[in-house]
């Protein structure tokens, strides 16, 4: 009972509700929530098409600018070496596994142990054939009903978990004083000492099975970004733990009278026989709503990996308009589902189950300690030796657990270790196959004066509507286009260079989502558009990114018009700023909101990119639009009529609107780049191995990027891509 006590009291209570629900990111919880916080703090992330106009968004600045903490040595050593870099990464990644790997296991040992409970309403021979049935039954159930979002059931998950909590602490009460009123006394941490020093080996390897009553803390931490802190803080202090620390003080007082009973299912037999079936069906409903939370969690955490490009594409189904961050993996669902019934099937009793997840936790545990001892540093800006404190303090008790885990290793802690194992493996070979993309778009694209030189001359035609070329790249022309150009002397009148990329945010407000720009003068009629997505964001339905694309392209080029002509003008100073040159391309942010713009200029090399800021060094590189009213900016509806633009709009301003409607109605097509990836000769074996084999089995079993990037077949037009990595 000292154990139990103290384990309940260290872990979720102090670490988890008092210091680690701090560390959210904004307002998010979860491993790739404290990695995304330590990448905005530290140069740390190895995501690709980083962009310091990133670090202008709202949700991305820091309550304590990095700056502040240049001195930490722990950061100047993180952020000089690679391999640590990397090394992050995997850390997250085998925590994200691990969570994974908990969404399989905790629905099958909930729901077993409380199906078990039907041995006392049966036959022994009965319930061996009948408890693993009904698990699996439930469990299929509980899978199949995932596509219906739980926000359709969610209001009877609140009165199941009050009945739980209400019925363990009666009960609890009911057993310390029918039994042993002094069980009180064995909340001493003396008893764990003593336990430990006279059953030794025997007393350390037993540890493992206390993990069970901590099930579901990083649960509680990966859900922050459904609940506020206050609310998780409130309801687990003064409600969930104390109605599990009088459950647990009525287990122990029920066995300190019956230890014959002990190798026996105690929490059943402590009931009284007249309300021991209502308690068997609130615990089963009680094993339900603890599952959906944790299948719910391995959705998300599993979306978040493939925002930031660390797992392969699979479809995402976002099952509420209204609910923000409840999604539906229908591949993962099922895999879940069979891998569940299988471990059900295969383990049989809840030993097993419960090594196999006792494992998986503390692995998590371990991986936030380790996170959350940075963040302290980086993002709090504590001393070292507070964050060494925490790591040693909390690593140290965790570590104590896993290694009572571990050494069950053939007892059922393999299968976690094997899951991990092959998750992370995929994760990371998709992640650096993906990099090695990147990297060789980025030295294979193609100049600025390669585009601007292509017309009649060449044998070039402009066809009529709107291309948009979607590409990884920032910055310069993507050789797929100069690709398709090659064989296909002709592109549309009006050309897009569409980036989406994943920003380490939770999510991005709308009005700042849009980067829009010009490449090359404003005749040629090409832009660049980049959009930015957070892990939580819900990507756009194409028919809305085809109207939204084109209202941020007519408002960017009646803002540009306007800068240009000395109109829009800093509100710090009121003076105008002057236009870019020809052969400049200017991004600005083009939203609702009146959020400051921020510029890139590309000049005619592709390598020359530069940023302006609002600082003191470089506040005339810094040019905003001018809102109409205190909460819009200015707009511009292309297909109006001609009483609604301004009688002083020139010409050109109106040949080029004109132009971009005509555009529209034509229609759009997009085109994307079809890879076919494969290594350099020489490559090690290990390359060869992740990229030949493991890269392109993976890439020809997951969705492709039209299908993520949700883009119609009919005005699709893909361009074969020959990757030599």
């Amino acid at each position: 009972m000292s154990f139990v006590f103290w384990t309940l009291t260290l872990l979720p209570l102090f670490k988890y509700v008092f210091i680690v629900l701090r560390a959210d990111d904004n307002g998010e919880g979860g491993t790739f929530a404290l990695y995304s916080l330590i990448c905005r703090h530290a140069k740390v992330s190895v995501l690709p098409n980083r962009q310091v106009s990133d670090e202008a968004l709202s949700t991305y600045i820091c309550e304590q600018p990095p700056e502040t903490n240049n001195k930490s040595k722990v950061k100047l050593v993180l952020e000089k070496y690679k391999c640590l870099h990397t090394g992050l990464l995997i850390l997250v990644l085998i925590g994200t596994c691990m969570v994974i790997g908990d969404g399989l296991l905790t629905p099958a040992i909930s729901v077993f142990s409380a199906v078990s409970g039907l041995e006392f309403f049966m036959s022994k021979d009965h319930h061996q054939y009948a408890v693993v049935p009904i698990t699996c039954f439930i469990l299929v159930c509980l899978f199949a009903l995932q596509h219906y979002g739980t926000h359709r059931i969610g209001f009877v998950f609140a009165p199941i978990v009050l009945a739980w909590l209400f019925c363990i602490s009666t009960l609890g009460l009911y057993n310390i004083f029918q039994w042993n009123t002094r069980v009180y006394k064995a909340l001493s941490p003396y008893y764990m000492f003593k336990f430990l020093k006279k059953t030794r080996k025997r007393g350390w390897m037993s540890l493992g099975g206390i993990l069970l009553c901590i099930t579901g803390s990083e649960a509680m931490f990966a859900d922050l970004g459904h609940f506020s802190y206050a609310a998780i803080q409130t309801a687990f202090t003064f409600l969930v733990y104390p109605a599990l620390i009088l459950g647990y003080m009525g287990q122990a007082a029920f066995l300190s009278k019956h230890h014959h009973n002990i190798h026996e299912i105690s929490f059943y037999l402590s009931v009284p026989e007249r309300v021991r079936w209502p308690v068997l069906v609130v615990a089963i409903l009680a094993s339900v709503v603890g599952s959906q939370a944790i299948i719910s969690g391995t959705f998300s955490i599993i979306n978040q990996s493939l925002s930031l490009g660390c797992f392969p594409r699979v479809k995402v189904v976002h099952t509420s308009n209204d609910i923000h961050g409840q999604v539906y993996i229908p591949e993962i669902n099922w895999i879940l589902m069979v891998l569940c019934v299988a471990v059900t099937i295969g383990f049989r009793d809840t030993k097993h189950l419960g090594n196999a997840s006792g494992l998986a936790l503390m692995a998590v545990m371990l991986v936030t300690t380790c996170l959350t001892s940075l963040v302290i540093i980086l993002c709090w800006h504590k001393p070292p030796i507070l964050a060494l404190g925490f790591l040693i303090f909390f690593g140290s008790i965790e570590l104590l657990y896993f290694s009572a885990s571990v050494i069950k290793f053939l007892e059922g802690a393999w299968l976690p270790i094997l899951l991990a194992l092959i998750l992370v493996t995929v994760m990371f070979v998709w992640h650096y196959a993906t990099i090695k993309k990147y990297e060789y778009d980025l030295h294979n694209k193609v100049s600025l004066e390669w585009l601007l030189a292509l017309g009649p001359s060449l044998g070039i035609a402009r066809v009529p509507g709107i291309g948009v070329v979607f590409s990884d790249l920032t910055s310069g022309i993507p050789a797929n286009f100069s690709r398709f150009v090659t064989n296909l002397p002709a592109f549309h009148r009006v050309l897009v260079f569409v980036c989406v990329k994943a920003v380490p945010v939770p999510f991005i407000p709308p009005a700042e989502r849009y980067l829009v720009g010009r490449v090359g003068p404003a005749s040629h009629r090409s832009y660049r558009c980049i959009v930015r997505y957070g892990y939580r964001d819900v990507h756009q339905d194409v028919d809305f990114f085809e109207t939204e694309l084109v209202r941020k392209l007519a408002d960017f080029i009646r803002y540009d018009w306007y800068r240009a002509h000395g109109v829009v003008s800093s509100p710090d100073d009121g003076e105008s700023r002057s236009g870019a040159s020809s052969g400049e391309c200017r991004l600005a942010v083009i939203g609702t909101l009146a959020f400051p713009s921020f510029e890139i200029e590309e000049t005619a090399q592709p390598e020359s990119v530069s940023v302006g800021f609002s600082t003191a060094e470089s506040i005339t590189d810094v040019i905003e639009m001018r809102p109409e009213t205190g909460q819009r900016r200015v707009r511009f509806d292309v297909g109006e009529s001609e009483d609604d633009p301004p009688s002083e709009m020139d010409v050109q301003l109106h040949d080029e609107l004109r132009d971009l409607h005509e555009a529209q109605e034509a229609g759009m097509a997009f085109i994307l780049g079809h890879s076919h990836v494969r290594t350099k000769q020489g490559s090690s074996i290990f390359k060869r191995l992740a990229i030949n084999f493991g890269y392109n089995l993976l890439k020809r079993n997951c969705r492709g990027p039209d299908v993520s990037l949700k883009v119609p077949p009919v005005s699709l037009l893909e361009v074969g891509m020959v990757y030599v990595v």
